[in-house]
């Protein structure tokens, strides 16, 4: 037992001699690979990391440690390593570290970093975006938007940047105060333009966006007045897919010169600028303005060359029909005058004939009128006779019912009124009898108890104050005992 006890171990123990072990193991430093998981920086300027190692196919963690680098030397390297990578240090990112191990007994193993190669990361970065790529390209999608037809006149453009970006404003400028006086509909649909999320928030500008696909004609993504470090947002596999599956033509302006993102390579157009996209569409628009122009010379050119054909058509024709028509003109005159003559001979028969026959008419007329008339008046004076009569005796009816309304109308009236006025008189009978007055005179009176009328003696209690109105004035008393009828039986 006691031996036993002699190959125990206190754990610090344990933890130096692990220390020890690991300083023997590793005396000077060495170059591991491993992915960012997490990274910190505090206000002290120290940077704290998760490193991880992660399986290619299944992307299951296989390793991990802490990783440190202090603040001293991460004022050095970070620099070093975003200039040259043209990336910033960031989670998710695979990087080669020369460190040193360390093992402390209350804080466990972590890695001491010395410094970062940016070659390994850039290797590993175009890797990547070459496996981006080619999983685009395998899935044949990454031409779609290219195939898109961008509109003759793009006119209404769905924006998607940062409100606050620099790049955003020069490009609302340029677009709206261009010298040819164009004039475009544009709607900003606000996305983080940098970091972590930044793809994210740019997809979810486009499901945005499409829910209005059938308004707007282009889409506009657009970056300016940021890092120009911070494009690993537009290499994103996602986000590039979303692109090319977009059902409008996606026109890009990330802000940088030297490389092209993949977002870049799946749009329709890539500018360097978002002042060059500005001056892309102004230039579409004018261009199809130059060729509306040159359309309209065409047609006023062909308008007035068939003018001038048709022109001279009509005076080869005119000149060729002139002595047919003058020869036709004759014939046909020399009909007409003859056709005249005949004419006004038959007219002329005509009109005696007719003449003739409407002077019998007249008398057969005036004859018939004067039977007619005489006929008529004489019924007119039996008629006027009958209504003479009639008329008399209708009035006379007619008044005396008038009378007889009159006289029913009077005593109806005399009975109505008599009683109203009984009604009246008994109402106000009723309302002097329900006078509060008239009732104190007969002897009664009234009690108040704190201004309220006194109806139950469960109102009072003994020592209560009460106030009696008689006919001809008041007096207060006291509350000395009560009964009520209950207590009597």
């Amino acid at each position: 037992m006691a031996s036993s006890m002699e190959n125990k171990l206190r754990l610090s123990e344990l933890n130096n001699r692990v220390k020890g072990v690991l300083q023997d193991a590793f005396p000077t430093a060495v170059w591991v690979i491993a992915e960012i998981s997490e990274m910190k920086v505090n206000r002290s300027g120290h940077c704290y990391m998760v490193l991880v190692e992660k399986d290619e196919d299944s992307d299951e963690v296989l390793a991990q440690a802490r990783g440190t680098i202090w603040s001293y030397t991460f004022r050095m390297l970070r620099p070093f390593f975003e200039t040259t990578a043209g990336q910033p240090l960031s989670e998710g990112m695979k990087v080669l570290v020369n460190a040193t191990v360390e093992f402390h007994p209350l804080y466990g193993f972590s890695l001491n970093i010395r410094d970062i190669d940016p070659t390994y990361t850039m290797g590993d970065m175009a890797r990547k975006r070459l496996e981006v790529v080619n999983r685009l390209k395998d899935e044949g999608v990454f031409e779609m938007n290219k195939e898109l037809e961008l509109p003759l006149v793009p006119q209404k453009i769905a924006v998607i940047s940062s409100s606050t970006a620099a790049g955003y404003q020069d490009f609302h400028n340029q677009l709206n105060k261009n010298a040819y006086g164009y004039r475009f509909y544009t709607h900003l649909f606000p996305a983080l333009m940098q970091g972590n999320q930044a793809s994210e928030s740019i997809i979810a500008a486009l499901e945005h966006i499409y829910l209005y696909e059938d308004f707007f004609d282009v889409v506009v993504i657009i970056r300016g007045g940021g890092s120009q470090l911070d494009l690993s947002c537009f290499d994103d596999y996602e986000l590039a897919f979303h692109i090319t599956q977009f059902p409008l033509p996606v026109i890009t302006g990330i802000g940088h010169e030297k490389d092209d993102t993949i977002s870049d390579m799946v749009a329709h157009t890539r500018m360097k600028t978002p002042t060059a996209v500005a001056e892309f569409l102004i230039a579409g628009v004018m261009q199809f303005d130059v060729h509306l122009d040159e359309l309209q010379q065409e047609f006023v050119n062909s308008v007035e060359d068939i003018l001038a054909e048709s022109r001279q058509r009509l005076d080869s024709a005119v000149k060729t029909l002139k002595p047919v028509v003058q020869q036709l003109l004759f014939n046909r005159q020399k009909k007409l005058s003859r056709y005249g003559w005949q004419l006004e001979s038959s007219v002329s028969e005509i009109l005696r004939n007719n003449e003739y026959r409407l002077s019998r008419k007249k008398d057969e007329i005036k004859e018939l009128s004067g039977r007619i008339i005489h006929d008529n008046r004489y019924k007119l004076d039996e008629y006027r006779h009958f209504i003479s009569r009639a008329s008399a005796h209708q009035l006379e009816e007619g008044k005396s019912k008038l009378d007889n309304l009159l006289e029913k109308l009077k005593g109806q009236s005399k009975s109505r009124f008599s009683a109203e006025k009984n009604h009246l008189l008994l109402a106000e009978k009723r309302k002097e009898l329900l006078n509060p007055l008239n009732i104190l005179k007969r002897g009664y009176s009234i009690t108040y108890h704190n201004g309220n009328a006194l109806k139950e003696t469960a109102q009072l209690q003994e020592g209560d104050e009460v106030r009696t109105l008689l006919k001809d004035g008041t007096f207060t008393s006291r509350v000395l005992n009560k009964e009520n009828k209950s207590s009597k039986k």
